[in-house]
């Protein structure tokens, strides 16, 4: 059975609040910052190589939308899993 009004909590309000979470906890527990904005300077790098000047908030935001597809993906992927019932 789906509920739409709990997948629409999850994925817009949960799932982000999530990537954010995870990562000021990877940046608190001595990840390297550059190693956890990885994805944000790509896609920075790749605006700035067509000639686009993209401020850091670019970076830090698709940061943020590449840790929300991670989060959303293993959410995804844990509701697939068959549900055994208990007896």
């Amino acid at each position: 059975m789906t509920r739409p009004a709990f997948t629409f909590v999850a994925v817009f309000v949960l799932a982000p609040t999530l990537a954010v979470v995870l990562i000021g906890a990877l940046l608190l527990f001595g990840a390297e910052p550059r190693l956890v904005f990885l994805p944000g300077h790509f896609v920075k790098a790749g605006l700035e190589s067509f000639g686009v000047h993209a401020p850091n908030r670019v970076g830090v935001l698709s940061t943020v939308v590449f840790w929300w597809a991670i989060v959303l993906s293993v959410w995804l992927g844990l509701r697939r899993l068959p549900r055994t019932r208990a007896q």
